[in-house]
Parts: structure tokens; sequence; C-alpha cells
């Protein structure tokens, strides 16, 4: 018996989707940690303000 190749997708699947969450979880509070430690935005503190 030959084990199926498992093809890769691509879009809106489960996966990417979680995957998009974390990161937008680990920006966030990295965007807090910084707020706060600096006392600037993140905007203000990249210069962009």
């Amino acid at each position: 018996m030959q084990a199926k190749k498992e093809e890769e997708k691509f879009g809106f699947t489960p996966s990417a989707e979680n995957l998009n969450g974390r990161m937008a979880m680990i920006g966030f509070v990295a965007a807090v940690i910084t707020e706060l430690v600096t006392g600037q935005g993140v905007l203000h503190f990249l210069g962009l303000v």
C-alpha cells in the first residue's frame, strides 16, 4: 500500500485562519508591551507619526 500524498491547500483553510489569528494576538500583545515600556504609541515609537 502507498500512503496518500497530501496536497497543499491555499486560501481560507482552518489551519491558515488559526495561524493568522495567533500571529494577530502576538502582534497585539507586542504593541501593548511596547506602549507600556516606552510610554509612546507604536506608530510614534516607530517614527511614523
